[in-house]
């Protein structure tokens, strides 16, 4: 997605060979018009699939999942990561830990909102080890519902997550895959 990788090499930062700060655009302030053109792309890229619903992780996550989902008709579900007084009866929940906070979270969903005859759409941020999205795929797996494919905004291609995800065999679709981020500087694949 061209308007995705210029955006990148306009505004994110390269803090080091395995981190891209995307900050200015996706998962601090967001820029709609973006998003917007995000979530048509997962929606055209996913449209056949009868997606019943899209689940993502919070924060990053949730502004492409609403818009794919705004495009598909569907609803949005994002996994939160820290119990709350409202979310605390009959949960899916799994680990996951972030690379960039260098910490684990438990992520839940309430088991009302996701069913063994959901047809799921997972979005996320980046792909980098493909934490984020096994755990999500678990949260799914625990409602016996059935994923369509993964959905990714920035995919670290140096890294092993989509290679897992592909020999799970699970269908994953990347609107920027990166290549390297060596030297300070972003290069893309394709």
């Amino acid at each position: 997605m061209e308007a995705l990788k210029q955006k990148i090499r306009q505004e994110g930062i390269v803090l080091s060979e395995q981190v891209l700060k995307v900050d200015a655009f996706l998962n601090h302030q967001i820029d709609p018009k973006l998003m917007q053109q995000i979530g048509h792309e997962f929606a055209v890229r996913f449209r056949d699939q009868n997606i019943t619903k899209i689940v993502t992780i919070e924060a990053s996550g949730i502004a492409p999942a609403v818009m794919a989902g705004l495009e598909l008709g569907v609803p949005v579900i994002f996994a939160r990561k820290y119990q709350s007084l409202t979310l605390k009866d009959d949960l899916l929940t799994s680990k996951v830990y972030s690379f960039t906070k260098q910490t684990e979270s438990t992520i839940a969903v309430s088991a009302k909102h996701l069913t063994a005859d959901d047809h799921v759409l997972v979005i996320d941020d980046f792909l980098a080890n493909g934490r984020a999205a096994k755990a999500l795929i678990d949260v799914i797996e625990q409602a016996g519902a059935s994923i369509a494919g993964i959905g990714v905004v920035i995919e670290k291609s140096f890294q092993a997550g989509r290679a897992e995800l592909d020999a799970q065999g699970f269908r994953v679709e990347s609107l920027a895959r990166i290549s390297s981020l060596a030297d300070g500087a972003v290069s893309f694949l394709e």
